[in-house]
């Protein structure tokens, strides 16, 4: 497949949903190990009883990081990246707004849409998407993160 078919396909999804990932539970284990490797253990992430007596929502939630982490875990059901692609690199964020708190043991998955296709020199594209994370049974998501993919092709022989 060659860049500008690639270019072409990926144009006429521009503004489209790609995929929703499957649901994933971000359970306390999962958050008092991002705590811990990110040394951030805040006792609204870490200490349930506390959590239980002092927090608004009477629960431990996710860092805000570690939920904007789990895209690239969540993204793997959404299979957008084009046919011919060698390898993917996060070229960063335009975006990210944390809009709801993740509660512990709350359900989790994104949404994909492709907001751009850019070429980025020759044998690059710069891939824009917006990543909505929805709590299961929540009207308001967790976040929204405007990022950004560079998809590098192999020459062509």
């Amino acid at each position: 497949m060659t860049i500008e078919n690639t270019l072409a396909q990926l144009l006429n999804h521009v503004g489209q949903e790609l995929g929703v990932s499957a649901w994933l539970t971000v359970d306390q284990a999962m958050i008092d190990r991002f705590a811990a490797v990110t040394l951030d253990d805040q006792w609204i992430h870490i200490d349930v009883e506390r959590a239980q007596r002092e927090s608004p929502s009477g629960s431990t939630i996710a860092h805000g990081f570690l939920t904007l982490s789990l895209i690239p875990y969540l993204r793997r059901d959404v299979d957008f990246i084009p046919a011919g692609v060698r390898q993917t690199i996060n070229y960063g964020a335009d975006s990210i707004r944390f809009l709801r708190p993740v509660l512990a043991g709350a359900r989790v998955r994104l949404h994909v849409t492709l907001t751009g296709v850019e070429p980025r020199g020759e044998n690059r594209l710069l891939l824009k998407t917006r990543n909505t994370i929805e709590i299961e049974d929540q009207d308001k998501p967790a976040l929204v993160a405007d990022m950004l993919t560079l998809a590098e092709f192999a020459p062509p022989a």
